[in-house]
């Protein structure tokens, strides 16, 4: 899938904050029910959209305060999808992770007794994942088809530019009956319309997809995975508050982005339109 392929029925225009200052447009695929960045960058050109000591996927650093949120939550989290895990998966222990960051989650499952493969394509954090003891390879073209009993991405499938050679990839990886744990940011959320082109998660360039629950199924329905369950990431309401009130007004704490976040998981209670989203798939 390519950006041209989105439709041209523009919606927002986002500035990326982290890197280069350059503004991009968000084009809604009706198909998929999803917002497309345009213009992405070329393969060439993305690598020098992460190369920033802001970009905290990539980094173990905490100090400042965002950075110690961050990792803080990261902590917290990666025990609770390891148990998510472990209650959604059919069996089997062999798992991968694809985009491992500085291999953390990897790490932790490890302790709980998954044999654990990860990928990672920054050098500077599979650097890192290797001084914790875990081995990252770049990317998963040497795994043996059907090898893992359960493939995790983590906030990555936004990230990756050939959306549908990414898709075909994991159905040659997993093993069927297999569990696929796709995490990503839900542009139909709440703190999403609040807080509009400012809304964090939007991530531009970074992010190259913008997906929403229905476009979860579209995607993947037809390589043959059906979502058997979806659970709301609540931290991720309140921190991409925070960082969207930051680019938005220059705060570093906001009262009212926290209650923003409050308030979006609240809502989502009901409409089940969390800021974001895990989504567990199954391959039949």
């Amino acid at each position: 899938m390519s950006s041209e392929k989105a439709s041209a029925n523009y919606q927002l225009k986002c500035k990326d904050h982290t890197v280069s200052g350059n503004e991009y447009e968000l084009r809604y695929d009706q198909k998929r029910d999803m917002l497309v960045t345009f213009p992405q960058p070329t393969l060439e050109e993305l690598p020098e959209f992460y190369k920033s000591e802001n970009y905290i996927s990539h980094t173990d650093s905490s100090s400042s305060l965002f950075e110690k949120i961050y990792q803080w939550v990261k902590t917290y989290m990666i025990d609770k999808k390891i148990k998510w895990i472990e209650k959604e998966a059919a069996k089997g222990k062999d798992l991968l992770d694809i985009g491992a960051g500085t291999g953390d989650f990897l790490f932790r499952a490890k302790s709980r007794g998954w044999n654990v493969k990860g990928t990672e394509p920054n050098f500077r954090a599979r650097e890192l994942a290797l001084k914790k003891g875990v081995n990252l390879a770049e990317d998963s073209l040497n795994f043996p088809s059907a090898s893992f009993d359960v493939i995790t991405m983590w906030h990555v499938l936004e990230h990756i530019p050939n959306l549908e050679e990414q898709i075909m990839e994991l159905t040659r990886l997993l093993k069927k009956d297999g569990l696929l744990v796709i995490a990503a940011p839900n542009f139909k959320s709440y703190d999403a319309g609040k807080f509009k082109n400012f809304w964090a998660a939007y991530d531009v360039p970074r992010h190259l997809w913008h997906f929403s629950r229905t476009s979860i199924h579209n995607i993947f329905e037809p390589h043959g995975f059906k979502i058997e369950k979806t659970r709301g990431l609540e931290f991720d309401a309140f921190y991409v508050s925070l960082l969207s009130a930051k680019y938005k007004s220059g705060s570093n704490f906001s009262i009212s982005a926290l209650f923003t976040g409050l308030l979006s998981n609240l809502k989502a209670k009901s409409t089940k339109e969390y800021s974001s989203v895990a989504y567990f798939l199954q391959k039949n």
